[in-house]
């Protein structure tokens, strides 16, 4: 009876464990694997930049007000209801600006990551983050 009652409620605590572990990662496939900055809010822009690029406090303090005024810079933009391809190139220049501030409280040992992961983002396409390659 009571290896019975066990199976039991083993089978629902795997079954509820995988059903968890699968809605946990749709947002990060949604998202296109995380890190590139689109669909992220700043603090977890900050964290990926913090993971990767192996942030100070000091930095993280520094980068955390140009990557939420950015990012409500976008969501002005966004809300003003304008033309798509005549938003498009502000928002790059919104971007362009605020990687040209972030690269600004790095360390020399940090750019070169940072620009790697500038160079991943423009890699993976569209919703990649950054201004297009030319």
């Amino acid at each position: 009876m009571k290896m019975t009652l066990f199976r039991r409620y083993a089978t629902r605590l795997s079954a509820a464990a995988l059903c968890t572990a699968l809605l946990c990662s749709v947002p990060m496939l949604a998202q296109g694997g995380g890190g590139g900055g689109r669909g992220m809010t700043p603090d977890q822009q900050l964290a990926a930049l913090t993971t990767q690029l192996t942030l100070t406090a000091d930095q993280q303090a520094k980068i955390k007000p140009i990557l939420e005024a950015s990012a409500k810079q976008m969501a002005d933009l966004r809300a003003s209801g304008g033309d798509p391809s005549t938003m498009r190139p502000k928002m790059m220049q919104i971007r362009t600006d605020q990687q040209t501030k972030i690269k600004a409280v790095l360390t020399d040992a940090q750019k070169p990551k940072y620009d790697a992961m500038l160079a991943a983002q423009q890699n993976r396409g569209p919703g990649g983050g950054g201004p297009p390659q030319q």
